[in-house]
């Protein structure tokens, strides 16, 4: 992440900048999955559900904060200071993890090999083979939400930001940070609860909630184009990202347990997601060209609605 935030400014051509930027997706798709296998480490299955909640929580917080900076510091000394300032803020990440004791993490509960509720094993498990990757039925399902999620809830954010210039030009831009900042702060307490009760409700009945909440937000958008209305609703997004995020390395470390192959399962579903997220940008651009915003909003929304049947039915 560092080395492609420092490329975009001091390289702006084309290429250059398409080669930092995947730098940056590279890392960042790395970071969360090693964060929630280290955090397993750490504190074993007991633990886990109330932990990740906290690490979201800090998760959002910290974007919310990125996110004021990066408009207060642009505003005062133009664009090109926030990649300077990610930059410095992936050196302090890097300093943050480098604080983790190396022997604080169990390499067998990080790659969820041992199978006991405390973490107990006789030492001698061996990982399962990613054969379990396509033989595990609940796996497989939670991929298919997950993918569900994401085609729903990908291109809802962006389909927003349009709405909002086309609406105001001047407010636009500050009315989409405005959205990105409200919705990270909602995801804090939401990230937080999720972790508290996750153990006690039972992860089923709060991803429900997370699918019902993305199919109204889609149902919510065409009822109005006034742009404090839509910026009300995008908070939604706080809710039902807040609860993905924290619930999905949970349900993952659930269906694997005992199979040490909880990170390959982690980035083969999160591959799954990003082809969900590619074709939710892409169809919605489709629909908005040839029927319009309300469309493309009901059309997600829908996508949502089958989500939530397919969890509430299958899994």
């Amino acid at each position: 992440v560092t080395l492609g935030s420092l490329a975009l400014p001091l390289f702006p051509q084309f290429t250059p900048v398409l080669v930092a930027q995947a730098l940056t997706g590279a890392a960042g798709a790395v970071f969360a999955p090693a964060l929630a296998a280290i955090t397993l480490g750490i504190v074993g299955p007991r633990h886990f559900a109330r932990r990740i909640g906290r690490n979201e929580a800090f998760n959002h917080a910290g974007n919310a904060v990125a996110a004021l900076l990066a408009a207060g510091l642009a505003y005062q000394f133009g664009p090109i200071v926030v990649f300077w300032l990610m930059a410095a803020l992936t050196v302090a990440s890097i300093a943050a993890t480098l604080a983790i004791p190396e022997d604080a993490t169990d390499n067998e509960l990080a790659r969820g090999l041992a199978e006991g509720d405390d973490g107990a094993g006789d030492g001698k498990e061996q990982p399962s083979g990613l054969g379990v990757l396509l033989h595990n039925r609940p796996l497989l399902i939670f991929a298919a939400c997950a993918v569900a999620f994401h085609f729903a809830n990908a291109a809802m954010l962006p389909l927003v930001g349009q709405k909002l210039a086309l609406a105001n030009e001047q407010l636009g831009t500050s009315l989409m940070a405005i959205c990105i900042v409200a919705a990270q702060a909602v995801m804090v307490p939401v990230a937080m609860l999720v972790g508290a009760k996750a153990d006690v409700w039972g992860r089923k009945p709060i991803f429900l909630v997370a699918f019902a909440v993305l199919a109204l937000r889609g149902f919510l958008y065409p009822l109005s184009n006034d742009p404090y209305w839509l910026v009300g609703v995008q908070l939604l997004d706080g809710v039902g990202a807040g609860i993905f995020g924290a619930l999905f390395p949970l349900v993952v470390a659930d269906l694997t347990r005992g199979t040490g192959r909880f990170n390959v399962s982690q980035g083969a579903i999160a591959t799954a997601q990003g082809i969900g997220a590619a074709l939710s940008t892409g169809v919605a651009g489709f629909i908005v060209v040839g029927a319009g915003y309300s469309t493309a909003f009901l059309t997600l929304g829908a996508i949502a609605g089958a989500g939530f049947l397919l969890y509430l039915l299958v899994m």
